[in-house]
């Protein structure tokens, strides 16, 4: 089993409504290329996040095609809003309209025991793939805009900035639940006192910070509950993707915009 993760599909129907070439000629076929990526490198027992901005619909009626088209490729994905997902309902009503197909999270996380894959050297060169079992715990939010970026108006902002921590919090502390009890049941099944290793990932659509990079209240939960890789999206232009850095303390940070990744799907782990 392999992680992967990609954001910002912006959707719009077949033929799209919304074409996002009006943005640049580099997302002309957009879909196509990432599909043509999806179909060659994922399989249907890897994990895929999708952090948000999904489709332009307005409502989830109207988002049906964008997300079957999703769901029809290969991988068991995983889904946060992003802030042009208008389509956004409730958690019941998305799950009679999607099933299985999609699991939509928005303020929860969980936990699974994986096996997963990694790619070794041997002693001749080759590469050599092996497996290894561990506990993968994710979750998360939409986010949103922090504190001090040029774009954050306090009077308005503040109030949704802080229920998106709240969220973010929720998660974790859903995650850290569901890994306790995992461990505790690989601990009575195998009957062994030593803890499966874990990796823990946030998902959010916006960046954890600021546009200055500064210490936010996503990163403060990143830190206490030892977050080891962030996944987002909803960066799209050059100076930003330059901006950001490789981690934030000890998490791992992925940005994992369309356009910035190229369109193509993006290995996490």
């Amino acid at each position: 089993m392999n992680i992967y993760a990609i954001g910002d599909l912006h959707l719009s129907g077949n033929p799209p409504t919304k074409p996002m070439n009006i943005f640049g000629p580099h997302w002309d076929n957009h879909w196509q290329r990432i599909k043509e990526h999806w179909l060659s490198t994922v399989t249907d027992e890897d994990i895929i996040f999708l952090v948000g901005d999904m489709s332009w619909a307005l409502r989830l009626d109207e988002a049906l095609y964008d997300l079957n088209e999703i769901a029809s490729l290969p991988g068991q994905k995983f889904m946060i809003r992003g802030n042009h997902d208008y389509w956004w309902s409730s958690a019941n009503k998305m799950k009679n309209a999607m099933g299985d197909a999609i699991t939509f999270l928005q303020g929860h996380g969980t936990a699974r025991i994986i096996n997963l894959t990694t790619q070794v050297n041997t002693l001749t060169g080759e590469s050599q793939s092996t497996e290894h079992q561990c506990i993968l715990a994710f979750g998360g939010t939409r986010g949103y805009i922090c504190p001090d970026d040029a774009s954050f108006e306090p009077d308005t902002d503040q109030s949704i900035y802080d229920r998106e921590i709240m969220r973010t919090e929720a998660a974790l502390q859903e995650m850290e639940h569901a890994i306790q009890t995992l461990q505790k049941e690989h601990a009575k099944t195998e009957n062994t006192s030593e803890p499966l290793p874990v990796t823990r990932i946030l998902l959010l659509h916006y960046p954890p910070f600021n546009e200055n990079n500064a210490p936010s209240g996503f990163t403060d939960l990143m830190e206490r509950y030892h977050v080891d890789i962030c996944i987002f999206g909803h960066l799209h232009d050059q100076n930003s993707f330059k901006r950001i850095p490789s981690t934030f303390g000890t998490t791992k940070l992925e940005l994992v915009s369309a356009d910035y990744a190229e369109f193509k799907i993006q290995k996490i782990l």
